[in-house]
């Protein structure tokens, strides 16, 4: 049975950077890696989201409605969205707890949901929420390896251990802002 994992966000958030990273470690875990991007309205802070099913019997890219095991998110909103759509019943909705309010939260049409809310929402799922919030970094673009880090910590996904992860996450960066992305991802491992 493939394992399905879908990852969400705004774009600009490093969500295709979560996807680099997540299919490097699980390629080294020894999965068969299939995985596609949804951009979007990216290029505006639209949502973006991955893909990425782990297996041999995973036979198409895009992860099934209901199927998901993991969830990443990258910003609270976007990760309720991505459980309702894609979070199947004993999965985990995994998320940076940050913020960006859509026009119509900004303009007062519509409440942005607090995180009990999101939690509530998703076990009523069946599906249990693990949220991540690191101070003192420096590029909101390093909460992708908070993600990660927390992952890790979790053990939520088959041999995405910490060493895996970090190693994947060094690879994807290779030399951008790699000693305070792993600074990070090291706090969120705990």
């Amino acid at each position: 049975m493939a394992f399905n994992v879908y990852i969400c966000g705004v774009g600009g958030q490093g969500i295709g950077v979560l996807a680099a990273a997540l299919s490097t470690a699980a390629e080294a875990a020894g999965h068969e890696v299939r995985g596609c991007d949804t951009h979007g309205l990216a290029q505006r802070h639209g949502s973006v989201s991955s893909h990425l099913r782990l297996g041999g019997d995973a036979l198409t890219p895009r992860v099934p409605e209901g199927q998901a095991d993991i969830v990443l998110a990258l910003e609270r909103l976007e990760g309720l969205r991505g459980a309702l759509y894609a979070l199947k019943p004993g999965g985990t909705l995994l998320y940076y707890d940050t913020v960006y309010q859509p026009v119509t939260v900004r303009t007062g049409l519509r409440a942005y949901p607090s995180a009990e809310k999101v939690e509530a929402q998703v076990a009523e799922l069946g599906g249990k929420t693990a949220r991540v919030s690191v101070e003192g970094i420096s590029d909101p673009r390093m909460q992708n390896a908070a993600l990660l880090g927390r992952l890790a910590a979790l053990g939520l996904a088959p041999g995405f251990t910490r060493e895996t992860l970090r190693s994947a996450l060094a690879d994807t960066l290779g030399g951008r802002a790699l000693e305070a992305n792993l600074a990070v991802f090291d706090k969120a491992a705990g």
